[in-house]
């Protein structure tokens, strides 16, 4: 559908740095090519109200970090402490490259809550790439210690920990609680799952790939838990607990919100504009809602490029969720850190931004001739992610696969080729045949009649000239 903005009085006004996205900006100018982006978008409705919340403070920000450094440096004193000044030297760099970014940078493909939000994880994705980068050309001893000056707690092996152990759902041994089986997997990784699945069920918007990608993961933990004994776990942990429970109703959940999102009415107003503070209480609400929405029909089956792009975005997918028990693995980090939790709600950031990017780009390729800066930074941080864990244990990611598992992942992959090559290859090739060889079936009945038509002329003329 294609996206109509009504514009009262501002309609000729440019957008600022931080105000609305690309397409809000051009479909401002009048460019038809913002109108018609995606036939599954929402009509939109815009009075086009431009407060100082969307101005650009370009000239403000500068002015408070020139301040701040003004008075680092003049009114106080540096502390005698080689490692303290590193670190605060390190945090000073970072946030000044954090006030460039959110100022400066190129506008994402989301505007809500407000531009130089994503601009901000943007430069955090890039931030996050050169420390990967960093620890990367570290070595392993070095990278393990330098975690230390994040954390002093860090730096230190893991304690190896019992997983799996006795998948009886009713233990009649335990006569207090025959359920402690049960009742022990109910810790907080349960809403966790959830949440996790209802976000990247928003994130991926199709309940096929999120399906696909649930039961992939818990096959790749059936092949890895001889390589990390956290994949080790009861069979009704993996398919019910999992599969079925967190992971298919946080699905449900999700696609139930997507289903809301299509349909609700995108009508934006200025706050001021709004009579009554009931209304106001109720635009800054859905201030954090999407300023329209996109259905996403990745149509995987539709042509080869598409069905290898999907392939590709769940290759990626599964490889980022390894990467998250791999790198806690090798860096010695324990589950509750809180950096493991940080790169979780980077992801949570991040994902979604990139995840439209790449359907942009799939989508219209004469209009999106380039993957999007945040898709790439994703990818690029995937598989830097991974390199650490090649290089940081070598030992452990090439453990050889069971035999029995080693049959089924080749079993899996020569079906899937077969698949591609019967469906993108030897398909059209037999539909061409058919095609073809109807219309020259065709044909023939039309040359026999015409030959037919063509003596009976003759004939007459031959006739008509003998009376002559």
């Amino acid at each position: 559908m294609l996206r109509y903005e009504v514009r009262k009085g501002a309609a000729h006004r440019k957008s600022s740095l931080d105000g609305q996205c690309w397409e809000e900006t051009e479909a401002r100018r009048g460019n038809p090519a913002a109108k018609s982006l995606h036939r599954g978008e929402t009509e939109v409705y815009d009075d086009g109200t431009n407060t100082f919340f969307w101005r650009a403070h370009t000239l403000t920000v500068l002015f408070i970090l020139t301040c701040s450094l003004v008075y680092v440096t003049l009114l106080e004193e540096t502390p005698q402490d080689t490692a303290y000044n590193t670190k605060r030297g390190i945090v000073a760099s970072i946030l000044v490259f954090l006030c460039f970014g959110v100022t400066q940078a190129k506008d994402g493909p989301f505007s809500r809550p407000h531009p130089a939000y994503w601009r901000f994880w943007l430069c955090v994705s890039v931030v996050y790439e050169l420390f990967l980068i960093f620890i990367l050309f570290q070595t392993v001893h070095d990278g393990r210690q330098f975690m230390k000056f994040i954390d002093p707690k860090l730096g230190v092996p893991l304690p190896e920990r019992d997983y799996g152990g006795n998948c009886l759902i009713y233990d009649p041994n335990n006569k207090t609680d025959p359920y402690h089986n049960l009742w022990d997997k109910m810790d907080g990784f349960v809403p966790a799952h959830f949440l996790g699945w209802y976000i990247k069920t928003l994130v991926i918007r199709d309940w096929w790939m999120c399906m696909i990608i649930s039961v992939m993961f818990e096959f790749l933990e059936y092949s890895l838990e001889h390589q990390l004994p956290n994949f080790s776990e009861c069979w009704w942990d993996h398919w019910i607990m999992d599969v079925l429970v967190c992971n298919g109703f946080g699905i449900y959940c999700g696609m139930k919100t997507l289903k809301w999102l299509s349909m609700k009415p995108y009508k934006w107003q200025g706050l001021w504009n709004i009579p009554t503070y009931r209304g106001k209480m109720k635009r800054i609400a859905f201030q954090f809602t999407p300023y329209s929405w996109v259905k996403f029909e990745w149509k995987p089956a539709s042509n080869l490029r598409r069905w290898l792009a999907v392939c590709g975005i769940i290759f990626v997918f599964l490889l980022a969720e390894l990467n998250t028990f791999y790198l806690k693995f090798v860096l010695w980090m324990p589950p509750e850190h809180y950096l493991v939790l940080l790169r979780l709600v980077f992801f949570v950031n991040v994902g979604g931004v990139a995840m439209r990017e790449i359907y942009d780009f799939m989508d219209d390729l004469k209009f999106h001739k380039k993957l999007g800066q945040q898709a790439w930074m994703v990818a690029a941080i995937t598989v830097t992610e991974f390199l650490i864990v090649v290089k940081y244990d070598p030992y452990t990611i090439t453990l050889p696969l069971p035999f029995y598992v080693t049959q089924c992942w080749i079993l899996g992959i020569v079906l899937v080729l077969l698949w591609t090559a019967w469906r993108f290859f030897i398909r059209d090739i037999t539909l061409r045949y058919k095609e073809i060889r109807r219309q020259k079936q065709e044909y023939r009945p039309e040359e026999e009649t015409s030959h037919v038509n063509g003596g009976t002329n003759s004939e007459r003329n031959f006739s008509k000239q003998k009376n002559l």
